[in-house]
Parts: structure tokens; sequence; C-alpha cells
């Protein structure tokens, strides 16, 4: 999420639209986030960027100087909310709500798919379907939710207890402090998946977050590397599905072996 945040050209390009398509936040607070960490935009200075949460500010039907940081010291977090009101209570509530339909709009057909390729469907098969997209979903709904609140409780009650309300160091909670923990809070939100989902999505996600630190970047002549890895990895998986259908588990591991298993092969 941090990388999201502030460089996003790090993160893959399809999981990076993934991920803003599933914080639903809105490209001009993006931009403000990171121009507050790189001093492009300051409290109390005419950076000349007051325009860019100025124009947000006029389509939520907020006050145009909520978005001026030579006048709003901090942004309220109105702007953070994006129409959801003052409260940051109730902004976590319809966030995880709204969080949970797109979560569940996106789980719940895949389990069933997967479910349905079988003519003869359980009603306990059925009944772990619909439980494990719930679950996946309260999970998902709940790490944008906390991530959010994280800013927020940053932003309105930590931040300005520890550091002070002085430019400095609103500066200072927006630039980094309000994301790192909102990044910390939402992590929490994995011990509400099953302990095999948790081991599946530490995989999932942990190339990627290296990927942040250490960027592969070939040459295009040393691109051969790249496929000869890939390469090497899918004979793997494939080999120990041929062998083993319970060897890979997960989605993937579901889905292969149903493709080399139904025409007859291995």
């Amino acid at each position: 999420m941090w990388a999201f945040i502030y460089t996003p050209a790090r993160l893959p390009s399809a999981y990076n639209k993934w991920i803003k398509s599933a914080a639903q936040v809105d490209s001009r607070l993006l931009k403000a986030l990171r121009y507050c960490r790189y001093g492009e935009l300051k409290y109390g200075v005419e950076t000349g960027q007051a325009h860019l949460l100025g124009d947000m500010c006029k389509d939520y039907g907020l006050p145009e100087e909520y978005g001026d940081p030579t006048k709003s010291i901090p942004f309220p977090c109105e702007l953070v909310h994006m129409g959801a009101g003052p409260s940051c209570e109730f902004h976590a509530v319809s966030r995880f709500y709204k969080s949970f339909i797109w979560s569940a709009s996106m789980y719940l057909p895949l389990n069933l798919a997967l479910l349905f390729r079988n003519p003869k469907v359980s009603k306990k098969a059925l009944t772990h379907a619909l439980k494990s997209s719930a679950r996946s979903s309260a999970f998902l709904s709940t790490f944008i939710t906390l991530f959010y609140y994280g800013i927020c409780l940053t932003r309105t009650k930590f931040g300005p207890q520890i550091l002070g309300t002085s430019p400095h160091a609103c500066q200072a909670i927006d630039s980094g402090y309000c994301i790192g923990t909102g990044c910390w809070m939402c992590g929490w939100s994995v011990l509400i998946e099953t302990a095999k989902r948790r081991e599946e999505m530490g995989l999932f996600v942990a190339p990627r977050a290296l990927a942040t630190l250490l960027p592969r970047r070939y040459r295009w002549e040393d691109q051969w590397i790249e496929r000869a890895v890939f390469a090497w990895g899918a004979a793997v998986v494939f080999t120990c599905v041929g062998e083993n259908r319970n060897g890979i588990r997960g989605v993937l591991g579901k889905v292969v072996g149903g493709v080399l298993h139904s025409g007859g092969g291995f």
C-alpha cells in the first residue's frame, strides 16, 4: 500500500489498477499525498498547487478553501472521505459496506464458477463456497476500511497529540505518518482469513512487495533471462499438478488441475 500511494510505477500495472479499483480513491487525492511527501505541496506556503484539491472540493460540494494549503492547515478529513461527510467513523462504516459489496461481486462468482464445474454439487460444498466468499469479502473490506481509518486517526487524533498542530507537524503527518499508520493497521485484517489462505496470500503478495524494493529492469537483450525463469517456474507447477493434483493449493491449483485432467492428460 505504501508503494501504491507513493511509488505506483514499482507495482505491476495490472496490480496497481486492481488496488485503485478496490480503494475507490480520487486520483487527485493520491497526487496531493505524493506532493506533500516530496515537498511540492507545503502547508502555509504558496506552491501553486491549491487548484489540485480546490477542484476536488468543488466536485464533492465542499468549500474550495478546504483544498488551499495556505488556508486549511491541515486539509479537513472530509477530503479524504470523498463525499461521505465529516465523521471519520461514518466514513469507515460506509467504506466497509461499499468495499464488501465490491469484494463479494468478485469473490462469489469466482467461487461459484469453480464449484459448478462439478455437475454434482452438494449442499455442504455450496455452503463452504458461500462462507469462503463471505470471509474473503470481509477480509478485503476490513483491509480497506482499516487503511482509511488509520489515516484518519493519525490526522485527527494521534498525530496532533504527539506531534502538535503546527504547519510543520501537519506536513510531517500528511507526508508519511498517516499513510504508514494506515499500512500498519490494514495488515491485521489478514487474521480474518484461514491459515491456509493467509499462506497463499503471503506467497502472492511477497514477490510484489519485494519488487518495490528491488525492481527488476532488464535490457532488451537480457530479457531472455526473465522468460527462462518463467518457463522453468511454469514447468515446475505443471509437473507438480500432473504428479499430484493436490500438490498445488488454492485457485491456481484448482484451475490448472482441472485443465490438465479434464483432457485426459497426465
